[in-house]
């Protein structure tokens, strides 16, 4: 079996001459990234998980099915334990139906309900707001008996889209609480995509228990586009709107967990994992069914090439990140139960698109610099954003317990056109991308598990 021995974080400091020009690292390393780009299973696997099985909302059928062939692949590549982890989770529905439309051009918008949303029917005149606060400032007078259309656009100068997402996120996410506070009758947002297209995205929504339950729902950024001009060019609007989504009780699913066992320090655990659900418009390829496989991918690469771990290292499929975080926290409160030492934990969410880097999820400069000596081993493979950032959604929960969370990051370019929409489908997959960054968290556990104390 393959194994370093272990010589500390001394060995990182020599410069010129050390981790960044050993020998033994490199080669093992190149050994990583042919196995990824010539032997990977996780291409295929990714097929199977979004055209055999396709949506899988947490609570669904197809949720289900996705636990099911996690568990068989893992098994498959003979992962020293498997086992599944209980999680109670919620039940959404998306309706049957869903219609937008404008009365005056009948124009037919092209709309999906955000996750959580309940069902009903307005039809009313629409008030156009870019940012909540307007909202306190308009108040009940200007605002009840109205739909409520958030149209503030992801901010393109942004070169990290992900700050842009962040930066206008907020009106989906809560909008429809603060409009329902001052008797909206529903809401509209502008699809969370930097491009223009015809594809509504969904997402999370929430509401708030003092006040009505009203629609809610996204529209693409075209129709977004158009309605904005409407708002400008005439003094008043009125959309009719349709929905027929509901909430049902929730259900039992499960995270999915496959571990190599270490040799030194078993019960201390490198994590790198993805959430396996995803929303139900979609086929969920990049967001997250790249992570998913990059996790077992990562492992089956170091397990072939016959690596033993130092600590034990898991990959799991988290069940429930896009609308309510069941799986990362239940995962973190066993290991809590358990009292199993996670060190590090690595997430995959943002695409299965060419590495870029990785971001650390820790306000202690030393914990940053210790993953950034890494970066020249693994620079020449096109890593090199290396710097303080956030780890992921899923093991957040894990660093109350000292871990060190840290984000796989591919480029972000295109992210935003599949995120949470129809087009998020196993066709926009690029297969060699797909494996480098298999091949670049490999590496990185590699690495962390050779040289920390």
């Amino acid at each position: 079996m393959f194994r370093f021995k272990h010589i500390g974080w001394a060995f990182l400091l020599i410069g010129q001459t050390g981790l960044g020009q050993n020998k033994a690292d490199s080669l093992f390393i190149r050994k990583i990234f042919d196995s990824a780009l010539t032997q990977s299973r996780c291409y295929e696997d990714l097929r199977y998980l979004c055209k055999s099985i396709g949506p899988r909302l947490s609570g669904s059928p197809g949720a289900a099915q996705a636990v099911d062939f996690m568990e068989t692949v893992m098994k498959r590549e003979r992962f020293d334990t498997v086992f599944r982890q209980e999680t109670m989770v919620p039940h959404w529905v998306r309706g049957s139906v869903c219609t937008v439309k404008e009365l005056e051009s009948g124009r037919n918008i092209k709309a999906c309900a955000l996750g959580g949303s309940e069902g009903g029917q307005a039809e009313a005149e629409v008030l156009e707001v870019q940012r909540l606060e307007q909202l306190d400032s308009l108040g009940e007078k200007a605002i009840k008996g109205k739909i409520v259309y958030f149209s503030r656009p992801m901010e393109p100068r942004h070169i990290h889209t992900f700050e842009a997402y962040g930066g206008c996120v907020d009106q989906r996410w809560a909008g429809p609480a603060k409009a329902s506070k001052y008797g909206a009758l529903a809401t509209l947002v502008r699809s969370m995509n930097l491009r223009e297209d015809g594809f509504p995205h969904t997402g999370s929504m929430t509401y708030d228990s003092l006040y009505p339950k009203i629609p809610a729902l996204a529209i693409s950024t075209e129709d977004a586009t158009w309605l904005s001009r409407q708002m400008a060019n005439r003094k008043k609007v009125v959309i009719r709107i349709e929905d027929n989504s509901r909430t049902l009780p929730d259900t039992l699913s499960h995270n999915v967990v496959g571990e190599l066992r270490g040799t030194e320090k078993a019960n201390e655990f490198i994590v790198v994992g993805g959430h396996l659900d995803a929303w139900d418009n979609g086929e969920g390829a990049h967001d997250d069914g790249a992570g998913c496989v990059h996790s077992i991918e990562a492992l089956r690469i170091l397990k072939n090439l016959g690596y033993t771990p130092r600590r034990s290292l898991r990959a799991v499929m988290f069940m429930n990140e896009e609308n309510g975080l069941r799986g990362g926290k239940r995962y973190a409160f066993l290991a809590d139960s358990l009292q199993e030492k996670h060190v590090y934990a690595i997430e995959s969410d943002r695409g299965g698109f060419t590495p870029r880097g990785f971001y650390v999820d820790h306000n202690n400069p030393e914990e940053v610099g210790k993953v950034k000596r890494f970066k020249p081993l693994l620079e020449p493979y096109g890593l090199h954003d290396f710097k303080k950032g956030g780890g992921g959604a899923d093991i957040n929960p894990l660093k109350p317990q000292g871990t060190i969370c840290i984000g796989f990051v591919p480029d972000s370019q295109r992210y935003f056109d599949h995120h949470h929409a129809e087009y998020d489908t196993f066709e926009h997959i690029n297969k060699r991308e797909l494996e480098l960054g298999a091949a670049s968290i490999a590496a990185l556990i590699y690495l962390l598990d050779q040289y920390t104390p």
